[in-house]
């Protein structure tokens, strides 16, 4: 599918891993909002493409059913940045064009929408089309501790996990907009609102 401009309608969800991104983005799916889930896209994407990634990494990265273990994969990529950049090169073209497929439909429309989506600034380039950006935000000390209890981590695998992704506090000059997620879920709520109350006035969404 050829690719269009800037799409009107569309918004990035982003923030950084254990920000809170999801936790917004199922506020904004319940207040009636369309959502892109690019992890979702992303499962599908490595699952239809495991041969190819299992033939570059090695059937170490497998479970006991010759399935992929994200966890086994996620250890060996985020430990060295040169073998994430192999497997991004093999699934972050699919992921793009699923998710422009999906965008285009949802503009055509007419329909705001958010693509859920944590590297937006890291592969801008690969996501040109979506015309705003909000950032789900919370400090990086926040977000180490969040990471650590959400997924069991080490100090240091959670560490290596927040390098692999441009620093929370770049990404929040990057974005147009910010959603703060330093408090409790009834302050993320607050910060949601005011923020679709600012997208209603400046862009009519």
């Amino acid at each position: 599918m050829s690719r269009v401009g800037d799409m009107r309608f569309s918004i990035a969800l982003t923030g950084g891993i254990a920000t809170g991104k999801s936790t917004v983005a199922s506020m904004l799916k319940l207040l009636g909002y369309a959502i892109i889930d690019a992890d979702i896209i992303a499962h599908d994407v490595l699952t239809q493409h495991a041969a190819r990634v299992i033939e570059v990494f090695g059937h170490e990265i497998c479970d006991v059913n010759s399935n992929i273990d994200r966890k086994k994969l996620g250890a060996i990529v985020f430990a060295d940045p040169e073998k994430l950049h192999v497997l991004e090169s093999i699934v972050h073209p699919i992921i793009a064009q699923t998710i422009y497929e999906k965008a285009a439909v949802l503009e055509q429309r007419k329909i705001p929408f958010f693509v859920d989506i944590p590297i937006f600034f890291e592969k801008r380039e690969l996501f040109a089309f979506i015309s705003k950006s909000v950032l789900v935000y919370a400090p990086p000390d926040v977000q180490l501790a969040r990471l650590q209890a959400r997924n069991n981590l080490s100090l240091e695998e959670a560490k290596q996990r927040i390098a692999a992704q441009i620093p929370i506090d770049v990404k929040k000059q990057q974005a147009d907009a910010i959603i703060d997620n330093s408090g409790d879920v009834q302050a993320l709520q607050v910060q949601v609102e005011r923020y679709l109350e600012r997208l209603r006035s400046e862009y009519g969404l």
